[in-house]
């Protein structure tokens, strides 16, 4: 029996492969990440390297290479991540007071930090990024971020989750900017509370290099004279790992 396997892209593999969506055939109604991702490349090989270093996600997370997927399950094939995108849509939070979100809207570093600061802790400490005009000597015009949704709410949940548990009760959120982002034009607010204001430092810095690590939103840069999707910039990526 032929089995068909759906796997939704992101960032530049759309346009690399020329869909938004694999669909692929197979005799097997399992496989495991690293079979699924053999057969992508060899029905695309000329873009095998980026296929190689991409990472399967199986109903919104991450998928090890010998963890065994199944037809019927949510997949999707995800390039190294930005750190800070489909087209914008509605916000995407966590409930909790939303306390993780991705929004096509503009962000106020004044909610994000609202949202953590509680009567018991004595420190608060909000990471605002936005977007820079000069690279290395190449001036950028705008930056367009792209988020697998779900699965980006998931994992800032996630990194929400690590922080309390290494800084004693620290709280956190997080909201992430998807469509077009202008100059001086915020991204990414990352807040966190805590009893003292080290944990704030510590935890803030860790917030920001998880997100960098796990979470997958793409970023476009456009230059006067053109555009390129940027990944992981600092060395091989697996988000499998530990900071």
């Amino acid at each position: 029996m032929t089995h068909v396997w759906s796997i939704k892209l992101f960032a530049g593999l759309p346009e690399r492969l020329g869909v938004p969506v694999l669909e692929l055939t197979s005799q097997s109604d399992e496989l495991s990440a690293a079979e699924l991702k053999a057969i992508i490349c060899a029905e695309y090989p000329e873009q095998t390297a980026l296929i190689q270093i991409s990472f399967i996600a199986r109903n919104h997370a991450y998928a090890a290479e010998d963890t065994l997927l199944s037809v019927n399950d949510e997949l999707a094939l995800l390039p190294p991540v930005s750190g800070g995108e489909d087209h914008p849509g509605p916000s995407c939070g966590s409930g909790a007071a939303d306390l993780y979100v991705v929004t096509p809207d503009p962000i106020s570093a004044d909610d994000v930090l609202a949202k953590v600061i509680v009567p018991e802790h004595g420190a608060s400490i909000a990471f605002v990024g936005t977007t820079r005009e000069w690279t290395h000597g190449q001036r950028t015009v705008l930056l367009e971020y792209e988020a697998y949704a779900p699965m980006a709410v998931a994992t800032m949940r996630q990194i929400g989750e690590e922080i309390a548990g290494r800084w004693n009760g620290a709280l956190c959120a997080i909201s992430h900017r998807i469509g077009a982002v202008g100059l001086a034009e915020t991204s990414v607010v990352i807040a966190v509370s805590a009893p003292h204001r080290d944990s704030c430092y510590e935890a803030s810095r860790y917030a920001i290099e998880r997100l960098k690590q796990i979470v997958p939103i793409w970023k476009k840069e456009i230059w006067e004279d053109g555009s390129e999707w940027k990944g992981h910039q600092l060395g091989p990526w697996n988000p499998t790992e530990a900071l």
